[in-house]
């Protein structure tokens, strides 16, 4: 089997959830225990980092893999959805997965997941950790998909779990309140594992409080003691340990992550001695390194992404309440003639609550991108119209951002967002 052939095997012949959403969730951790059981339990052979929360977890795996690398060590970073290559997904040091491997994964295994029958995210954690074994990685960082209580990923023993924070989001799965969402995520959490919460306020506060695990929140902490958003897009933070730390992420978003990911390297600088517990040695040059070249260390793409400036043209993957809320106040800070915005969602979101927080003022390009779970963008539009946003109607999102590249004098500012997908045939569309 050639690597195209086992990507069209992955594509075709097990449901994807982020293509076709609910219909593709398999609840349950059956599958992922058997898989993990025919494999070997390949996480067993390296220490994992396991990293849950409705947003923010990206962006906190890729900075934990970043400085872990720069610290010497050789990281595996599981991660999803992929943006442009399935690749994206398992990387090593910055570098994607082999396609032979992937290849000769499908090719070895193929009978049994056939009897199976796994889902796509069950299968590609399979080989996710499979590849980290064969690679001989010291450490892997591991972003949950979906939860976590039950998400595939959830077969590891993590040396730290991370929980960025609790918004509304796959509320269909998850449960309909912040609390009912916060007992999933904290499913990860596991005896004798430190655990660091991003952010979390009120009953979710209150929640995660009443838990015996130890439990470090950033928010108390509050590592970061002040923070300036500087001309070239970057953050510059200061802390007492960190003076002047520069972060290549320059969403608004990205405060409290640094936050985050700051008590999780104390925490991993100061493990109890163990079998696999013991502290990582990592300098304060690795942090400051880390954090400045996360993008070229690991690849992460579409985080407040600026790829052009006359006019200014942004690209963000946030998709609910949460992501949409911290991109608002940022459009908000930027200075522009006019501001257009190439938006699609997928129709298993929150439509009303994001489009109720967008500006009014905004010349919209409503569109859909090419998956099923796609809103389709007439749909879109026909619904902001009843929250005062107006705009034109696109079949395509490369249609989409090409009219308002057009449309764009130099002074203006063209945001492109709504859903990781519409973020990903932009970047498509660029490349």
């Amino acid at each position: 089997m050639t690597y195209e052939e086992a990507i069209d095997y992955l594509y075709s012949s097990v449901p994807m959830f982020h293509r076709q959403g609910s219909a593709a969730y398999k609840e349950g951790m059956e599958n992922s225990f058997c898989i993990d059981a025919h494999l070997n339990h390949p996480h067993q052979k390296y220490r994992t980092i396991h990293v849950a929360g409705t947003n923010g977890k990206g962006s906190v795996s890729h900075l934990l893999a970043s400085i872990l690398q720069e610290a010497g060590y050789r990281v595996g970073l599981y991660t999803s959805p992929h943006l442009l290559d399935f690749r994206e997904r398992i990387k090593i040091n910055g570098e994607m997965i082999d396609q032979t491997f992937v290849a000769n994964f499908i090719t070895e295994h193929k009978s049994f997941f056939e009897s199976l029958q796994p889902s796509f995210f069950e299968l590609t954690t399979g080989m996710a950790f499979a590849y980290f074994e064969k690679e001989r990685v010291d450490v892997a960082v591991i972003e949950t998909g979906l939860g976590g209580r039950l998400d595939c990923t959830n077969v590891i023993m993590p040396v730290l779990s991370i929980i960025t924070n609790i918004s509304f989001d796959h509320t269909n799965l998850l449960g309909n309140t912040l609390v009912e969402i916060a007992r999933e995520k904290a499913g990860i959490i596991k005896a004798g594992v430190p655990v660091v919460v991003g952010e979390a306020e009120g009953e979710v506060l209150n929640f995660f409080k009443d838990l015996k695990d130890f439990k470090v929140f950033a928010q108390e902490r509050n590592p970061i003691l002040s923070a300036k958003l500087l001309p070239s897009g970057y953050w510059e933070f200061d802390t007492h340990k960190y003076p002047e730390l520069i972060c290549e992420l320059g969403g608004y978003a990205q405060e409290k992550n640094a936050a985050t990911v700051l008590c999780a390297i104390q925490i991993l600088q100061t493990l109890p001695l163990s079998i696999f517990h013991f502290p990582f040695s990592i300098p304060p040059k690795a942090v400051y390194k880390g954090f400045r070249y996360v993008v070229e260390n690991t690849g992460l793409l579409g985080r407040w992404q600026i790829i052009q400036y006359r006019p200014k043209i942004v690209l963000d993957t946030g998709h609910n309440v949460g992501g949409i809320s911290y991109i608002i106040k940022q459009l908000q800070a930027e200075h522009y003639d006019r501001l257009h915005i190439v938006f699609g969602m997928v129709n298993d979101k929150d439509i009303s609550s994001v489009l109720a927080l967008l500006p009014k003022e905004a010349r919209y390009y409503f569109t859909n991108a090419s998956i099923p779970r796609a809103l389709k963008a007439d749909s879109l539009a026909e619904q902001a119209r009843k929250f005062g946003l107006q705009g034109e109607i696109f079949p395509t999102v490369e249609a989409a951002f090409s009219s308002a590249k057009q449309n764009a004098s130099e002074k203006d500012f063209i945001f492109v967002g709504g859903s990781t997908f519409v973020v990903a045939e932009a970047l498509n569309e660029i490349n």
